[in-house]
């Protein structure tokens, strides 16, 4: 067997000798889709993640990692701007696609209860190269945003302290780099610390802290009924405003739901500890569907307290919780001090749950080897990995320490969308046209051709003007898309059933999803895309200057081979039977 001391890294000739024979190796390893023996294998992590979560563990998980500061803005905002007072049901629309997408998460989680998450169920379905894209983007993405949600712990830890002078200012240095944030620094290093240490007393913690900001949401909710007034759900502060309980009419819930979807991002990472879930058949359709449930009807209750509390057109669209109980609670100006605790709890929940969920993805990444092995080991005392948590932690925290990122709160908005719809279509391909079984192009070209009617009906509702044309066409839109899903349902039959657990009433439920997620991609700014852009490119570079050599080297020296993946398995079977 070949070392890796001459593999193609092992000196600068050989590397490009590996780099002229890019094409061929792009042929052998960027469509090749691994099978499920091989994601649940761990032949490069050493020691196992332990399994010592149950569905209380993961509910905890994903409602901490979810309910963060993000709905103490969004819910003003989509109020005020897209729904008024039906901003209540954009919150139930936005839930019901998050529920959705995590049906089909929940699928591959229980067939394949591996850390990568999404990342290994792209690969299982559509190849080593999307995977790698969308996995990787969705780092990035993790890192980011937690930089950015570890600088508004600041902030909201100075609203309740009455301290805004948190952070440090260096004027020798430029401008979005020089206010330095040590207390951004020292959370995320704490809780890298703790995620390294264990990942059962991270539960704990994430518990603890869940718990006190849902009875902090609760004491919301109840005050904003208490001291509300129903008139305020259908009359406008200004009666020259339009009033109803549809100021904007039935186009604003959805233009609402697409503002305050990404309230419910946070989901996808509890995916990521499938691996350290006892019985993952039970628990995890459980643990995923119901933190989905449990914040919907807590973001739906908060909607409504809001709006009883101000009309809509009072709402500030920036602080709506602290303004409303100011204006509508007979002055109580504390109210700003008890939203700055509440939304710092939040925020150290989804952050806890974010970089939980970063480290697992990017450990999966590497146990497939587009990344440096070193990044799959688990280390054998703490069943973590060690080193993705430290090295992101890090990472993360020296983005936290200088940079102003000015990206919202929950800024894993568009990579988190476009790994949702990846999902959908996964879940459809690998039910229909399983590797080998079939034929796939008929799954293929209706993937194909429902996305793009998906993308048609995304355009129109985004730039048609307004008026019975427009009507017409998004209606055109509808039946088509209706009769694409009928067509392919009736035409082309399920080549594959899941053994545990599967996504009901195929293929309604991902195609609406699918449809959902691109919706919502639409309503994303300029700049996202622009970002989405450039990090996607990076990527395809990454993958072409070493992922592909490296993967091609893995698999040439029989660590990506079938007979490791069975001796892994074979010692893993066990673990898989708790």
């Amino acid at each position: 067997m070949e070392s890796h001391s001459s593999s193609s890294f092992s000196s600068f000739k050989s590397y490009l000798h590996a780099l002229s024979d890019t094409p061929n190796r792009l042929s052998r390893r960027a469509c090749s889709a691994s099978t499920s023996s091989e994601e649940t294998a761990r032949p490069l992590s050493g020691a196992d993640l332990r399994r010592s979560l149950r569905w209380h563990d993961l509910i905890g998980f994903g409602v901490g990692g979810m309910v963060g500061a993000g709905v103490f803005v969004t819910s003003g905002r989509a109020a005020r701007l897209r729904a008024g007072p039906a901003v209540v049901l954009s919150y139930a629309l936005a839930g019901l696609c998050a529920l959705l997408s995590a049906f089909c998460y929940t699928e591959f989680a229980v067939e394949m209860p591996v850390a990568g998450g999404a990342f290994s169920y792209i690969r299982a379905t559509f190849g080593e190269f999307l995977a790698f894209v969308t996995g990787a983007n969705l780092v990035i993405d993790y890192v980011l945003s937690n930089a950015a949600v570890a600088r508004g712990f600041t902030a909201y830890l100075a609203t309740a302290l009455g301290h805004p002078g948190l952070r440090l200012t260096a004027h020798s240095l430029p401008e979005g780099y020089n206010e330095m944030d040590p207390i951004a620094v020292a959370i995320v290093l704490l809780l890298t610390f703790i995620i390294c240490y264990s990942t059962r007393e991270s539960s704990w913690l994430n518990m603890v802290l869940t718990v006190l900001h849902i009875l902090f949401i609760v004491f919301v909710i109840v005050v904003g009924f208490w001291r509300g007034d129903l008139r305020n759900f259908t009359e406008p502060g200004n009666p020259e405003n339009v009033g109803g309980f549809f100021p904007f009419g039935a186009s604003g819930v959805f233009n609402g739901a697409a503002m305050v979807y990404l309230s419910y991002i946070g989901y996808d990472a509890v995916s990521t500890m499938a691996e350290e879930v006892k019985n993952p058949v039970k628990n995890i359709p459980v643990g995923v569907s119901g933190s989905v449930i449990l914040v919907t009807v807590l973001y739906c209750l908060m909607a409504a307290s809001m709006s009883a509390l101000l009309p809509y057109d009072k709402i500030d669209p920036e602080a709506p919780f602290s303004g409303a109980f100011e204006a509508g609670a007979a002055g109580w100006r504390w109210a700003g001090n008890m939203i700055g605790a509440g939304a710092s709890m939040g925020i150290v929940t989804s952050l806890l749950v974010a970089m939980l969920g970063q480290a697992r993805y990017m450990c999966v990444i590497g146990r497939s080897c587009v990344v440096p092995k070193w990044f799959a080991q688990v280390h054998p005392t703490t069943s973590t990995p060690v080193n993705a948590s430290a090295f992101l932690g890090i990472f993360t925290a020296a983005i936290a320490l200088f940079t102003d990122l000015n990206i919202l709160l929950n800024l894993v908005s568009i990579g988190s969308l476009f790994v949702f719809y990846m999902v959908a279509n996964a879940v459809i391909y690998r039910r229909y046209a399983p590797h080998g079984t079939s034929n796939p192009w008929p799954t293929l070209s209706f993937l194909f051709c429902f996305s793009l009617t998906s993308l048609i009906f995304t355009l129109l509702w985004q730039f048609a003007p307004p008026g019975k044309p427009k009507a017409y066409m998004l209606g055109s839109c509808i039946a088509l898309a209706f009769g694409v899903v009928l067509l392919f349902h009736l035409m082309v039959p399920q080549a594959r059933m899941p053994k545990f657990w599967g996504v009901p009433f195929m293929p309604w439920i991902p195609s609406i999803s699918i449809f959902l997620n691109i919706f919502l991609l639409g309503s994303l700014d300029k700049p996202s895309y622009v970002r989405f852009g450039f990090f996607s490119g990076l990527v395809v570079l990454v993958y072409v200057l070493y992922s592909v050599h490296s993967s091609f080297d893995a698999e040439r020296e029989g660590i990506l081979s079938r007979k490791a993946v069975e001796m892994s398995v074979e010692n893993g079977d066990e673990d898989q039977k708790v």
